[in-house]
């Protein structure tokens, strides 16, 4: 199996750019620990002193729901004029396994804040209340590629119910600004790479995976994640956010309650080739271990909005989010007969819907705060959100933490 795969903002950019996919091979378990490292070690939102409310777990991210794994494909090569189906290509797919290589459904439950995007299986999660797959983000045209991959290795790998047809989730949005969009780069490899690879742990942020490619509040965006612990009184659950952030307007970015789009508003994308009409979407998975129904999840999703609105989303016209949550509890009760099954009772998820909230919001700054300048096709850039000015405009409001 080949990929490329960029797991630390930094020293990724000149390699990834002098490299192709197929000039790499598999990583090797202990390169697999290095990639964790350097993920755990990436800055983040938190260590830069912007504050946000609630606990988070061990590594902030989705992975910190037990069983939870992510992977990422990353695919960049070449530079210069777009030439169709030669690149230059910024794109990859990122993967996220619920209870790793095991086939073993969760419940689940699907919501589409705007619905100018795709997430395929979400019509069989809605009627059925369960998600039998992982859960696969990409670029808006290569949706087919994944989806058909994903299919095959749950084939190969035997981790779906071969008496049945699979449905599996593969969502998307688009890159096209950077990436050579219609040159469908991402392959079946580049999938496996994705699902084979996925770890617990660190969660790799930024121009990664399906991320690679994306553009949030007009500064460079990608992959973030985040997670909160709920107290002892209110059950101890854990519950995690991934999000793929290629939305907003720049005038809207709002960090830590200040007006940071208002404040910051130079290093605009330079874009040569304009594509009208692309407001771009969010994807955003939510994991949880609290014992919750199918309704109960869509009603986590639901909440993923109020998240979004504290960066300042506006759900345009052109833009798609659309949302997934998930539980990993009732493990090892679907397609059985008269199964017991535990759950919370309502009033039991208020506290939850305030950790969804809170992170989402952090998982969408994750994303930015990692993600690096990066340049595609036609000379196309889109710069990162510099970090020592950001902290000067948090400082400004008074709303820097120091630590």
């Amino acid at each position: 199996m080949h990929r490329c795969l960029f797991m630390k903002p930094g020293w990724w950019l000149a390699l990834a750019l002098s490299c192709t996919f197929c000039q790499h091979t598999a990583l090797s378990a202990q390169a697999a620990d290095a990639a964790s490292t350097s993920a755990s070690a990436t800055v983040r939102a938190r260590s830069l002193g912007i504050p946000f409310d609630g606990i988070p777990g061990k590594f902030n991210a989705i992975t910190d729901v037990a069983g939870v794994e992510v992977g990422h494909a990353t695919i960049i090569r070449g530079d210069g004029t777009l030439v169709r189906g030669q690149g230059p290509v910024r794109t990859g797919v990122t993967a996220i396994l619920p209870r790793g290589r095991r086939y073993d459904p969760v419940f689940a439950g699907y919501y589409a804040l705007n619905g100018n995007g795709e997430m395929t299986g979400s019509a069989w999660v809605e009627e059925s209340g369960y998600l039998e797959s992982p859960i696969a983000i990409t670029n808006t045209h290569s949706v087919g590629t994944v989806r058909d991959a994903l299919i095959a290795w749950q084939v190969e790998r035997k981790l779906y119910n071969e008496e049945d047809a699979s449905l599996p989730v593969v969502a998307e949005t688009y890159d096209g600004y950077l990436n050579d969009l219609s040159g469908f780069h991402v392959k079946k490899e580049h999938v496996y790479a994705a699902l084979d690879g996925a770890r617990a742990g660190p969660v790799a942020e930024g121009n990664v995976g399906g991320g690679t490619g994306m553009v949030c509040h007009q500064f460079k965006g990608g992959i973030g994640t985040s997670s909160r612990v709920l107290s002892r009184q209110d059950g101890g659950y854990t519950m995690g956010v991934l999000v793929q952030a290629n939305h907003g307007r720049r005038e809207t970015l709002t960090i830590a309650g200040v007006p940071v789009g208002r404040e910051l508003t130079d290093k605009m994308p330079l874009i040569h080739s304009v594509l009208p009409g692309k407001d771009s979407s969010i994807i955003v998975i939510v994991a949880t271990d609290a014992p919750l129904l199918p309704h109960q999840l869509k009603r986590l999703a639901r909440r993923v909005p109020l998240g979004l609105a504290r960066v300042g989303t506006l759900a345009l016209n052109g833009s798609g989010e659309i949302f997934i949550a998930f539980s990993t509890a009732n493990a090892q009760t679907f397609a059985k007969k008269n199964a017991q099954i535990v759950t919370l009772d309502n009033e039991s998820l208020n506290p939850l819907f305030e950790a969804v909230v809170q992170a989402t919001e952090e998982a969408v700054v994750n994303a930015m705060i990692a993600a690096r300048t990066l340049t595609g096709i036609n000379g196309n850039t889109v710069y990162e959100l510099p970090q020592d000015r950001l902290m000067e405009v948090l400082k400004k409001y008074n709303r820097l933490v120091v630590r």
